[in-house]
């Protein structure tokens, strides 16, 4: 049990999780992540690269993962930015990789030394193209830690970018962490021979092998069959891609999603939340709920894929579902996909985090 900044413990979930590789530019807030991973990589015998910028980040973590490691990377909204066109690129050539966002107050330089939540559309949205990554939102050191365990063990399962949607608030949050002995740790999968980009299965996952093992391995941005060869003419081999792309973690969503639901059994009225601003929403439930208000909460513990069914289930049983978030309303405008009732955004993007009172006094004043 150690004491720890929320950026620290992710590190350490990194290592934990058997991280070897590290390359990034330094940006508030996350550059905590860069500094603990080299001190802790050097103990390991890993590796460490300060790139030149973020568009070096992402393609040092794209050739590396080839390479048989791996990977990670932190940045906030504007290194996210300037990666996005890598981040296509690994979606395309299934690459693993794990992208620590720790937010921001933006657009642009915004606030730099300031919380926000408005790379929740970002992530998933922001490289071209139909395609799914997963995103997971920590709301305590602890979670920043186990989360990113498990950002690796999706990223190596689905071969998938795989993001910890952090921000400010959690990122420099001190807390008392337990580093586990021994967690749960999924390495991609390696069969000789087999093609790395295809699968008879169209919602499979294919064996990765790597650079120096052997393999005759083509990579390639363009359209490209099961063995990598460019078939960008052929729109029976670009549909089949892309499904695949989509399906292999669509189609096993429940894997990733994951959600906590508070007082939820007589709920009238419901609260959607995530990340930091889930610790003032879950107090501004347990005041509403002393006053006699019947309110309830679901915490969004991963983001993408998105938890529909529990979303349309809070739905079915309350009038109205508030949702706080520190952008403006990039998680509610998500949920109304999912139910026909009243949905009312609380935003706040001042750059400052939640107080429980500000959650309270929106639902008072917006009750239904």
């Amino acid at each position: 049990m150690v004491f720890h900044a929320g950026d620290e413990a992710a590190a350490e979930g990194a290592i934990a999780a058997g991280c070897r590789f590290y390359a990034g530019y330094p940006i508030t807030p996350s550059s905590e992540v860069m500094v603990h991973m080299v001190k802790r990589l050097a103990e390991v015998n890993g590796v460490f690269i300060q790139m030149e910028d973020e568009i070096g980040s992402i393609g040092a973590l794209i050739g590396a993962s080839w390479a048989g490691a791996k990977v990670l990377t932190a940045t906030a909204g504007p290194g996210i930015s300037l990666m996005t066109e890598g981040i296509g690129y690994a979606v395309i050539t299934e690459t693993p990789c794990v992208i620590i966002d720790v937010q921001r107050a933006g657009p642009s330089t915004g606030q730099a030394t300031r919380p926000g939540q408005g790379d929740v559309m970002q992530v998933k949205w922001g490289a071209h193209g139909d395609n799914e990554i997963v995103a997971l939102a920590p709301w305590s050191v602890q979670e920043m830690y186990e989360l990113t365990i498990k950002a690796f063990n999706f990223a190596e399962r689905f071969r998938v970018p795989a993001f910890l949607l952090a921000d400010e608030g959690v990122g420099h949050l001190r807390e008392t962490l337990v580093i586990h002995e021994e967690v749960e740790i999924f390495d991609r999968l390696k069969k000789r021979g087999e093609p790395p980009f295809g699968t008879e299965d169209p919602t499979g996952v294919p064996p990765m092998p790597a650079f120096g093992e052997g393999e005759n391995l083509l990579i390639t941005g363009s359209t490209h069959d099961e063995r990598g060869f460019r078939k960008t003419a052929d729109p029976g081999t670009h549909a089949k891609l892309t499904e695949r792309l989509v399906r292999k973690v669509r189609d096993y969503k429940n894997e990733v999603i994951q959600t906590e639901s508070y007082f939820m059994e007589d709920a009238e009225f419901g609260v959607v939340s995530f990340g930091f601003t889930a610790r003032a929403a879950i107090q501004a439930v347990k005041t509403l709920r002393k006053e006699g208000l019947k309110v309830g909460m679901l915490r969004l513990v991963s983001i993408w894929p998105f938890a529909d069914e529990a979303v349309a289930e809070m739905g079915r049983k309350c009038k109205a579902i508030y949702v706080p978030e520190m952008n403006r309303g990039q998680i509610a405008g998500e949920i109304r996909k999912y139910t026909s009732q009243p949905i009312i955004p609380i935003p706040k993007t001042n750059g400052e985090v939640f107080e429980p009172a500000e959650i309270v006094e929106a639902i008072r004043r917006n009750k239904i």
